[in-house]
């Protein structure tokens, strides 16, 4: 069986002003992918008129699109309506779902949430004190559920890969100040990746992130765009691998 060739990037922030180098990155990445996974704020100011440049960008795309929201496209409060333009143009957005796709006669079992906040180990949230701080834990705990519940869903997929835009773990934050690891992730979501171990994790939102890490076993990868100095990224996964992960970096521009 073919390896799957998967693009992913996050971060991208379109808007009306850098639409010529969106429009040539994902002009040139159909060519080079059979799958394209995008890691959060897809918009700068979650305006819709935003979401429309980067629909406009992969509406002529053969190949398949599935995206995770970020901070960055809630910030307007029209998510409905963001997300409503990108699906038009035919991106699938997840958000604590997953989905069973077949790329190359290869099942692929995608789990997609934004994720939240929430801190690692050393400077980490509790379920205690003020109902709004509770309440930001709960939020946490949800996206948490949702990872938990789609894994067990597509536990049965040959390729399995962890869509997020908050991050999981330390790994891929080192490079930026540790004031701010916890507003950028919570180790709260490790526990479901951990316990399931797919394939791939990606995540964006730390721009002065590391571009490698890992959970346990498991390859995890910041695909923020500011990380990568590059537009995309593209990942190799066999599904024949003989430790059944497949998990292999190309690094095709």
């Amino acid at each position: 069986m073919p390896r799957i060739r998967i693009a992913a990037a996050g971060d991208v922030h379109a808007s009306e002003r850098v639409r010529p180098r969106i429009e040539e990155a994902f002009e040139r990445v159909a060519g080079e992918a059979d799958l394209v996974l995008l890691a959060g704020d897809l918009t700068l100011h979650g305006e819709p008129d935003e979401a429309r440049v980067l629909a406009d960008a992969c509406r002529p795309l053969n190949t398949p699109i599935y995206s995770v929201l970020g901070n960055h496209d809630y910030h307007a409060n029209e998510v409905a309506e963001v997300t409503a333009v990108l699906e038009d143009a035919g991106i699938v957005v997840l958000e604590r779902a997953w989905m069973v796709t077949s790329v190359n006669g290869a099942a692929i079992g995608i789990v997609g949430t934004k994720g939240f906040v929430g801190g690692f180990p050393g400077s980490t949230l509790p379920d205690f004190g003020e109902p709004l701080l509770r309440a930001v834990y709960a939020e946490t705990g949800r996206d948490v559920a949702a990872l938990e519940d789609g894994l067990a869903a597509i536990d049965g997929c040959p390729l399995r890969i962890v869509l997020l835009h908050y991050s999981p773990t330390m790994s891929t934050l080192h490079g930026g100040p540790d004031t701010i690891w916890t507003f950028l992730g919570s180790n709260r979501l490790d526990g479901p990746i951990q316990k399931h171990k797919p394939d791939l994790v990606l995540h964006g939102h730390a721009h002065e992130g590391t571009f490698a890490g890992a959970i346990g076993g498991v390859p995890v990868y910041n695909v923020a765009v500011h990380v990568m100095r590059r537009d995309f990224y593209v990942f190799e996964l066999d599904s024949e691998a003989p430790d059944g992960s497949g998990a292999r970096l190309e690094t095709t521009a």
